[in-house]
């Protein structure tokens, strides 16, 4: 049922003039998230590029990125995606493990890309779970999911975006059968999710873009060694200076409130 061009087909590697294209619309797009393709390639022809705008818009599908902002409910879920409500409109969260928050993002390197997923407790900040692909399918999604419950804890709330890999059957059935419920985002509205967003400027300005990785094992082991940290050392402006480790750990935590927080 496929073509003979189809059968010996070989992918091409994106080069590496893509590559730095690619790693400068993730910078641009995590200082201005609601620039579409359109600001982005201007952006990019102020700096010198000859670019046109369907080069970025090709480039920033191929990093799973897009402007956040409202959009129209102009096509249906495919077959087995089922879409749920958000849940936590007006939910007080006054404690760990009430709910956990998972997301996507790219992750540029020297002669490549990778996606990263982290699950995220929405009250502590704490980094449950994590994982790095090389494609944006569900089973990495799967596995950071697991490593999270690993530990022995569930949350009472899964909450993420509408993306394919979050709405597929095989992660549905992961959440779901761990009993735990399932939100989604209103869809375009990346401030239901604003905490992990939160994470991704960290992780990327603080280590992806200082290390460079060249490689995918590099990657694996420096951003290990960034989420040991960030969990255990690194104090945390919104919790009032403590580590996300510091409240999500501790025994008192569960039902109270860090003194700088403010839930709304």
């Amino acid at each position: 049922g496929i073509s003979r061009s189809g059968f010996y087909y070989e992918p091409v590697a994106e080069s590496l003039e893509n590559l730095a294209v690619m790693r400068r619309l993730d910078e641009l797009h995590l200082e201005n998230p609601v620039y579409g393709s359109r600001r982005l390639a201007v952006l990019l022809q102020r700096e010198g590029r000859e670019i046109n705008r369907k080069r970025v818009v090709r480039l920033l599908r191929l990093m799973g990125v897009e402007a956040f902002y409202p959009k129209r409910l102009l096509s249906r879920p495919g077959e087995g995606h089922r879409i749920y409500p958000y849940l936590l409109k007006g939910l007080e969260i006054s404690g760990p493990d009430q709910v956990w928050c998972s997301d996507i993002t790219y992750i540029p390197m020297v002669y490549g890309f990778l996606y990263l997923v982290a699950v995220m407790d929405w009250w502590s900040r704490y980094v449950v779970g994590w994982e790095l692909s090389n494609s944006m399918d569900s089973e990495f999604c799967i596995r950071a999911w697991t490593t999270g419950l690993a530990a022995g804890r569930t949350p009472l709330i899964s909450n993420t975006d509408q993306g394919s890999q979050f709405t597929s059957e095989a992660y549905l059935e992961a959440v779901e059968s761990a009993g735990v419920d399932v939100s989604m985002d209103g869809r375009g509205r990346w401030i239901d999710n604003r905490f992990i967003e939160r994470l991704w400027r960290s992780v990327k300005q603080e280590d992806v873009y200082l290390q460079d990785y060249s490689d995918g094992l590099t990657a694996q082991r420096g951003l290990a060694s960034w989420f040991e940290k960030y969990n255990t050392q690194r104090p945390h402006q919104a919790l009032g200076y403590a580590t996300p480790g510091d409240l999500y750990h501790a025994p008192e935590s569960h039902g109270a409130k860090p003194a700088a927080w403010r839930w709304k």
